[in-house]
């Protein structure tokens, strides 16, 4: 939790204990359901949580936001993201359902007003957002056809509506199979951890 104190200091009391609580929460369920790397786990606030906020770095989104979180796993970055945008909403898919079990049973535990979830595969999701996150779920080229028909057409943020994808930074040969204008973040940016050297945000605008 220091991590994430040190790189968003103005959290609110509510915000700094829904986040601490996320520790203890995850380290329970994934005794039980295997959403974590056992690996993984020893630096949860680092590779899961802060990495989840690099998103909040890129862009501060805008009260009413609507947001889809594809392919979420155990929540991520959707349950970081919703506790630092209380007033943006969130609707996480997966297609593994023991997994969304763990997203609604710590979004429960927490008091998450704003995020939803549901056992779904991208394609099954109705309605219309501003943005689709995600962390790596398979190629763009892949990712995109999955997504592109799912976006509210006016745009009111900061960018334009369209992809926040968290991944490796380089990326040449998948943006050839793309053939969409992108812009890329590098997280080294704006966290100093090694960790963070060759991980980045990618912005992909829904045209």
């Amino acid at each position: 939790m220091e991590l994430i104190k040190q790189y968003f200091p103005n959290l609110t009391d509510l915000q700094l204990k829904q986040l601490g609580a996320l520790g203890e929460l995850y380290a329970d369920w994934n005794a039980k359901i295997n959403v974590i790397s056992r690996k993984d786990m020893e630096h949860f606030y680092e590779r899961h949580v802060l990495h989840s906020l690099g998103i909040a770095k890129v862009i501060q989104f805008k009260a009413d936001t609507q947001i889809l979180d594809v392919g979420t796993g155990g929540g991520f970055p959707g349950v970081p993201l919703a506790i630092l945008f209380p007033e943006v909403s969130f609707h996480l898919v997966d297609s593994i359902g023991k997994k969304i079990k763990v997203v609604q049973e710590v979004s429960n535990a927490i008091e998450l007003k704003n995020l939803s979830a549901s056992h779904a595969r991208a394609e099954q999701v109705s309605g219309h957002f501003d943005f689709v996150v995600s962390r790596a779920v398979t190629r763009l080229s892949e990712f995109y056809p999955w997504i592109q028909n799912k976006f509210n057409k006016k745009s009111f943020n900061d960018l334009d509506n369209g992809i926040l994808y968290l991944k490796g930074i380089d990326l040449t040969e998948e943006f050839d199979e793309l053939k969409k204008p992108y812009q890329l973040f590098p997280l080294k940016h704006y966290f100093k951890e090694e960790w963070f050297e060759s991980k980045g945000v990618i912005f992909v605008p829904r045209f």
